[in-house]
């Protein structure tokens, strides 16, 4: 009361006085609605954005399986030790209190000893770990600091990997263990090793965000995508919707609690056209001729294009990458000579040699060529001022004969006469010198002339290399196993078909399930009935004909229709230093079900050195398909 008193004594500075009281005061009611009231959702995003941490949670990748749904790529549970730095600090600040300096520290000098201590304490936690589980443990002092300093909100892996007898020794051990826990996380797996590795491709480190993806996380666990093969091709399909999981932590920056945000959304399974046990048996064949073989295989459905094996050697397996490759395994997939990464069946080069001979005959036989016509083979062929050397004997030869004793004398005599063009046309009808669409990408073109260059400085030599596959052509195994179904199902040139469906990882979620069309038609040959009866009968002779150069692909109750071809490969200086073999065919000759493509690098010849293999296959399918019956029979 008695400032009012005063007040009413009308004292002036006193007045006045009051006045700026009141004027703060109403400032500071002011400033105060102002925080409270306009300010509030402002302050309490900032709060939340110091409290919280998002974490981005990758999702689980699609599988990827063969024809039947027998996994080729899928994922495993792996079982980690992680220590979880929140539930140290006690171990943290009694460490510290016990070796901590007397006096007083510079604050650079004091951080870093509260490192060191923090790092004995979890390296001495490593060490009983690894005592425990029977393995030695180590933790590294800068992986330890740089996740203190950067992830400390996550836990941090001590060991991956565990098997179930060091999980059991885990959770053994008497009085538990605080600040390490058990950490389950899915990883990428491939269950047959290396089979099928060049289609299936494998996995590198990739935690980016994807392009329809927020990108702003304040952590990211560890994620994949696809390199090569399918993996990297479907990489979108498999690699799922990545989720999100936000972190409360406190003023430290340790973790109190956390919760899922949005799920993760798995990927999509991919279906292919593979099967499983073809190959297999196609991998399996080519292993007989050693660790250090280098060639393919490929098996293909003639009617429908599908891929029912892609084998290449040698192979590697891509497990090796997950989590990351070590230097040694890296070293040897980069061997100059094996090439183990290298696709063999779609990837590289090859001259085609005695195999081109069926396109030499189509065009041939479409131009006119009479096959009872006999040509003698005297050894050899003087095209202008070179000699071509014939490994076949000579005599006299017709068609058939000509054809099953792969004469090059035969071939280059008739295809001097009809000239290059029609060759070329018949092979561009082909679609040689073209890639032929496989998804994986990882595909060359081959190399075929064009009309307009052999209208230029051609030469009859330049022909003659043609008419033998020497010389200006190129192929892939796929591109002859494409060639050698449109003989077997009467003149289509199919695409062929790797991926028979994508579909979701859960039926009952009705996302739609993406189908790829079998038996598309790229092109026709545009042949005449009996030009391909002829040329069926001739390739059949060839396995089955004493004489045959493809004898060797003989199998019992099944007639296989095949062709030999040995090219040359030269250096620079046209040397020839070694030669690349092959076997083309497809099986029943009446009613064919399976192209077998064999190809070999450094063979002996395509007879002795492909054709067995071929056979090997042949015996493989046919037991599948008795297996099969009997399965049939008794359901």
């Amino acid at each position: 009361m008695l400032i009012f008193d005063q007040l009413k004594k009308n004292d002036p500075q006193l007045r006045v006085l009051s006045w700026v009281v009141l004027g703060a005061m109403s400032v500071l009611l002011v400033g105060l609605w102002y925080v409270q009231v306009v300010s509030h959702r402002e302050f309490t995003e900032n709060l939340r954005a110091q409290s919280f941490r998002t974490v981005r949670i990758p999702a689980i990748r699609g599988r990827i399986l063969d024809r039947h749904g027998r996994p080729l790529a899928e994922n495993r549970p792996s079982y980690n030790l992680c220590l979880f730095l929140e539930e140290l600090r006690p171990q943290f600040k009694a460490e510290w209190a016990r070796s901590r300096p007397a006096g007083w520290l510079p604050r650079a000098r004091r951080l870093e000893l509260e490192s060191q201590a923090r790092y004995r304490v979890a390296s001495n936690l490593a060490y009983q770990v690894g005592c425990i589980l029977g393995q030695p443990v180590r933790l590294d002092h800068e992986v330890f600091c740089r996740h203190y300093a950067q992830q400390l909100a996550l836990p941090l892996p001590l060991v991956t990997g565990l098997d179930a007898a060091q999980i059991a020794r885990f959770h053994e051990h008497p009085g538990g263990w605080r600040g390490v826990d058990l950490d389950i996380q899915p990883v990428r797996y491939y269950p047959h090793g290396s089979t099928a590795a060049h289609l299936l491709g494998y996995l590198v480190r990739d935690d980016s965000s994807a392009v329809d993806e927020d990108a702003f996380f304040n952590y990211r666990l560890p994620d994949y995508r696809g390199r090569v093969g399918i993996e990297g091709a479907l990489d979108s399909e498999l690699r799922g919707k990545a989720g999100v999981k936000s972190v409360l932590v406190n003023s430290l920056g340790y973790r109190q609690s956390e919760e899922i945000w949005t799920p993760a959304e798995p990927g999509r399974n991919v279906v292919l056209t593979l099967d499983l046990d073809v190959q297999q048996a196609g991998e399996a064949a080519l292993r007989t001729l050693g660790s250090d073989t280098r060639g393919a295989v490929v098996v293909l459905d003639p009617h429908t294009g599908d891929v029912l094996a892609l084998a290449s050697a040698p192979a590697y397996d891509p497990n090796a990458f997950i989590p990351q490759i070590s230097p040694q395994e890296f070293a040897r997939l980069s061997d100059p000579t094996l090439r183990p990464q290298i696709n063999r069946a779609t990837q590289e080069n090859y001259q085609p040699g005695s195999i081109f001979k069926i396109v030499t005959a189509l065009a041939c036989l479409e131009a006119g060529l009479d096959p009872n016509e006999v040509i003698y083979n005297p050894g050899y062929i003087h095209v202008g001022r070179r000699q071509i050397n014939d490994l076949a004997p000579p005599g006299p030869y017709d068609f058939r004969r000509g054809f099953v004793k792969s004469s090059n004398t035969y071939f280059i005599t008739n295809g001097l006469r009809i000239g290059i063009e029609p060759i070329i046309r018949l092979a561009q009808r082909l679609h040689l010198g073209e890639r032929t669409g496989l998804p994986t990408g990882q595909e060359v073109p081959g190399n075929l002339p064009t009309l307009r260059r052999v209208r230029v400085g051609w030469t009859a030599g330049d022909t003659a290399n043609i008419c033998i596959g020497q010389g200006e052509v190129d192929v892939t195994p796929l591109q002859m196993a494409i060639m050698t179904a449109a003989i077997a199902n009467g003149g289509k040139v199919l695409w062929p078909r790797l991926v028979s469906r994508i579909e979701p990882a859960d039926p009952y979620r009705g996302e739609p399930v993406v189908e790829f069309p079998a038996g598309r038609v790229r092109d026709e040959l545009g042949v005449q009935p009996r030009t391909l009866a002829l040329l069926r009968e001739a390739m059949l002779a060839d396995v089955e004909d004493r004489e045959g150069t493809g004898r060797a692909a003989a199998v019992p109750g099944l007639r296989v229709c095949g062709k030999t071809g040995t090219a040359q490969v030269t250096d620079a200086r046209g040397r020839v230093v070694d030669h690349t073999t092959w076997f083309v065919s497809y099986a029943p000759y009446e009613t064919p079900r399976y192209v077998v493509v064999v190809m070999v690098e450094s063979g002996r010849s395509g007879g002795a050195t492909c054709a067995p293999l071929a056979a090997l296959i042949y015996r493989a399918l046919l037991q599948m398909e008795g297996r099969d019956r009997s399965l049939a029979q008794r359901s």
